[in-house]
């Protein structure tokens, strides 16, 4: 086996880890309250992963540790308004609206529609993942081992993490989200991780990582928006709301921390 597809060999394995979460997300204990949980870890998890991007990129942006490359900092910002606007358009695309839903309820992401708001948080999550590829190639190609074995490790491991905020939408609801539709939207997820690794393997350019790295904070940062809204819509009554609101504080507290230990591995 080449040099190449053992790359491609790693870089799959490492994408593709994300489907190691589907029997959670499939199991009988992912209503109620466990649904409220993991849909507040999946937003801890998101919340993680807009630091963790931009963590990375900032090394880009700031060479000098507090000055701005100016090129950089403005190709950063048209690809983060960019992300954004797109999904904002493409999630109130009017065919895309739930039938009989009001005007008023045009909201991102609104509750009614979860294969379209999971679909959302696929792409922004892809590209997220893109970028991580990208990483591991250039890695590779430098011949870093030891770097190689941490980003490989932490990667695998934050993948595994990442199906909870694609399925959340599904959670708590009476939404049909069969095997084949999971599946494509983890792949919509995952993928990305491959061709990024191939670019990465192939070529490198700064600038190239600034506006991926930007894409993807931007659609993370969009998507994170509808999810706070469905974990924050009124209840019943005041008692089941502040209870649920405690639940979600924590969940997303517990799914930061999540994400920060697996990246830290």
């Amino acid at each position: 086996m080449n040099d190449f597809a053992i790359f491609m060999a790693l870089t799959a394995a490492m994408g593709l880890s994300i489907f190691l979460s589907l029997p959670i997300v499939y199991s009988k204990r992912a209503q109620g309250r466990w649904a409220v949980g993991l849909n507040a870890a999946a937003i801890g998890i998101l919340i993680f992963l807009l630091a963790d991007v931009f963590s990375d990129v900032s090394t880009i942006l700031y060479p000098s540790g507090y000055v701005a490359n100016v090129t950089y900092s403005i190709a950063f910002g048209l690809a983060f308004v960019a992300a954004f606007l797109a999904l904002y358009f493409v999630d109130n695309l009017p065919h895309l609206a739930p039938r009989g839903a009001k005007s008023d309820d045009a909201a991102p992401g609104a509750e009614a529609r979860p294969r379209n708001t999971a679909l959302i948080i696929a792409l922004g999550i892809g590209l997220q993942n893109l970028t991580e590829g990208l990483v591991f190639g250039v890695n590779w190609t430098a011949g870093a081992l030891g770097i190689l074995a941490v980003v490989f490790v932490g990667f695998f491991l934050q993948n595994v993490t990442e199906g909870f905020p694609i399925a959340s939408p599904f959670l708590g609801t009476d939404a049909r989200r069969g095997v084949a539709m999971m599946a494509g939207l983890f792949l919509v997820g995952g993928l990305p991780t491959l061709v990024g690794g191939a670019i990465g393997y192939f070529w490198s350019n700064a600038l190239f990582i600034v506006i991926f790295d930007a894409l993807a904070i931007g659609a993370i940062a969009y998507v994170i928006l509808p999810m706070l809204r469905v974990a924050f819509r009124p209840l019943e009554s005041r008692e089941a709301s502040i209870r649920r609101n405690q639940l979600v504080y924590i969940g997303a507290m517990l799914g930061f921390a999540l994400g920060f230990a697996v990246n830290a591995i």
